[in-house]
């Protein structure tokens, strides 16, 4: 049997959702916990890859079993996991899929947000990115435009991935102002390493007017790391949802 996992987790002490090597992610926790658990090696295929540092409040994994769960089992089973899992991570749901279903290959977008902070807020510490001055958004959201003419977004990519490819379909990006913070909400079919926290870093320079609008563009077209801004600190940085082409039970 195949099973999705809805989960979240707050990134701050893990490397990461995947496992690595002398590093602890949220991958092998919840790997670790359900083999406990269940008495059984469990391998867990999340919906994509998180920084370390970064976030995740809606994030899907799926698995396989020889066991078969009914309600009253799943719901034990949440309860359970929930129980021996740190405070840091949350199980929400897990229910039965067909066999193909895939957590990763099967997601057609994925929203991101980026928190910033304009004034002192001791409340933020921990999820915002502290800036200490007030940036152009208009600017910036005629940067979002340009963002969505483009596919190639190398220019925003850790150097040296196993990627097969850098071509990205950026749906949506907008920055916006909720109450005291600055956000960045961006969605595209699929991300490269490091991507949001890069764009992110360059929009700041183009709203401290450092760069121009033109500027930004070819930074684009450069397809050159080098070219681009520095990447924001992980810390307020939330991977915010998942979308299927199926509903989610």
């Amino acid at each position: 049997m195949r099973y999705f996992m809805h989960l979240a987790y707050n990134g701050f002490r893990y490397y990461g959702w995947q496992i690595q090597a002398d590093q602890i992610s949220v991958q092998a926790v919840i790997s670790d916990a359900m083999k406990k658990i269940m008495k059984e090696d469990i391998a867990l295929t999340g919906t994509g890859r998180t920084d370390t540092g970064v976030h995740a409040r809606s994030f899907y994994a799926h698995f396989d079993t020889r066991q078969t769960f009914d309600e009253k089992d799943i719901k034990n089973l949440i309860h359970r996991l929930n129980s021996f899992l740190p405070n840091d991570i949350v199980i929400f749901n897990i229910f039965a899929v067909a066999a193909n279903t895939h957590a990763r290959f099967d997601a057609i977008e994925r929203t991101y947000r980026y928190y910033i902070s304009v004034n002192k807020n001791p409340f933020a510490i921990d999820t915002s990115y502290r800036i200490f001055f007030h940036p152009d958004i208009d600017l910036m959201n005629q940067a979002c435009e340009e963002l969505k003419r483009h596919r190639d977004f190398s220019s925003f990519s850790k150097s040296h991935t196993d990627t097969k490819t850098n071509n990205c379909i950026i749906i949506h990006a907008f920055w916006k102002q909720e109450k005291n913070l600055l956000v960045f909400e961006i969605t595209a079919n699929r991300f490269l390493r490091n991507m949001v926290r890069a764009i992110t870093g360059t929009m700041l320079d183009l709203g401290k007017h450092k760069i121009s609008l033109k500027d930004f563009r070819q930074i684009i077209i450069a397809k050159d790391r080098c070219k681009a801004g520095i990447s924001v600190p992980a810390h307020a940085l939330f991977l915010e949802k998942i979308s299927y082409p199926f509903n989610l039970s």
